[in-house]
């Protein structure tokens, strides 16, 4: 017994693996407290996400308050205001637009107010410069309401549960990495260290993307949607609205994944650089479906996603060729081009088409 006790030291170092040899039954006793500590962090999560329940509804609703209303109706809008009430937004006829005109803008704030006339009182207005007003006329109005007793109750739990997911993935993280470090390598911790600090950045990257610009032109998309089909889109359902706009974000915190599980892949060989750039006309096809199934049913978002998850996967596959490459030196100066060609094409995309498309193709 001691001399296989010795060889199994032998086989298996402690200054070349990480951690000590265990049986079976010691490996399912440490995965045991694993999930039993996971499941305290998420409950404790979850019961703090509960008493900051109004904070959290109030951050998931910022994408609905600050979604601009898409419209192809090109009619002048009037927003009227009484001194700081806001007494509704009137859209002009042509005939209307050209009688009062009131200048060139989409949107026109007026004011109205008492003037005397003699011995009467009567109300006049005037345009003034409130770029408040016309803000809050371009931005979506739509109410989340519960239509059943129990249904704050739902909402609170859908919120807490995913709010409590967020809350407690670093310390669930780190219960899994003390159960599965010890059994790797240094090196493969190293790989392992990377493949972690990449892959939480991009996945925060995507639910920010998603978050502060696909998911406000997704919820207007929604809204046009339902009123092209005739039906009244100026209540939501929380539940329902609440379940969207987390599992939305989730979905593209997932899909910004992409780039660290095809690199885990090239590193230990089942993919190369000639099989990705082959696959590229079918990640296209891919990342259009995956646009497609993720966002609202229109182009408008289902492009706004696939462009990140395609520049991803091209970046993917640049970085899979320069692995590959003999000479480092000269690779690094290719992809310095490949990086300038990128960076001037979106600054002219940003500077040039995006607010053609804002004008032409959403009239905001």
């Amino acid at each position: 017994m001691a001399g296989d006790h010795v060889d199994r030291e032998e086989e298996r170092p402690e200054d070349v693996e990480g951690g000590p040899v265990k049986t079976f039954l010691e490996h399912l006793e440490d995965f045991r407290w694993v999930l039993v500590k996971s499941a305290v962090a998420l409950s404790l999560a979850m019961v703090v996400c509960l008493l900051g329940g109004n904070y959290v509804v109030a951050i998931l609703k910022w994408p609905l308050t600050h979604a601009r209303v898409f419209s192809s109706d090109t009619n002048q809008t009037v927003v009227v205001s009484f001194g700081t009430n806001h007494l509704g937004d009137f859209k002009l006829l042509p005939a209307q637009q050209q009688a009062l005109n009131l200048g060139p803008d989409r949107f026109v704030s007026v004011q109205v107010e008492p003037i005397v006339i003699g011995t009467n009182q009567v109300l006049g207005w005037h345009v003034s410069d409130d770029p408040q007003a016309i803000a809050d006329a371009q931005r979506m109005k739509i109410d989340l309401v519960n239509l059943s007793p129990a249904g704050g109750f739902f909402v609170a739990f859908q919120v807490a549960f995913y709010a409590g997911v967020v809350l407690a993935a670093f310390p669930i993280l780190y219960f899994i990495a003390s159960f599965v470090f010890p059994a790797l390598k240094f090196k493969e911790r190293k790989y392992v260290y990377r493949g972690l600090l990449f892959g939480g950045s991009l996945f925060l990257i995507g639910i920010s993307f998603c978050y502060f610009i696909l998911m406000p032109v997704a919820l207007a998309a929604a809204q046009v949607y339902s009123n092209w089909l005739g039906f009244g889109a100026f209540q939501w359902r929380a539940e329902d609205y609440i379940s969207f706009v987390c599992k939305f974000m989730l979905g593209m915190g997932l899909g910004f994944e992409l780039p660290v599980v095809i690199l885990t892949l090239v590193k230990i060989g089942a993919v190369s650089y000639p099989t990705l750039a082959k696959a590229r006309r079918y990640m296209i096809v891919i990342n259009l479906i995956l646009g497609a199934v993720l966002t609202t049913p229109e182009p408008i978002t289902q492009l706004i996603m696939f462009v990140p998850l395609q520049l991803l996967y091209e970046i993917t596959v640049w970085v899979a060729w320069y692995w590959e490459q003999p000479d480092r030196a000269m690779a690094r100066r290719r992809l310095f081009l490949v990086v300038l060609l990128f960076v001037v094409a979106g600054v002219a995309f940003w500077r040039l088409a995006w607010p053609w498309l804002r004008l032409h193709a959403w009239h905001r």
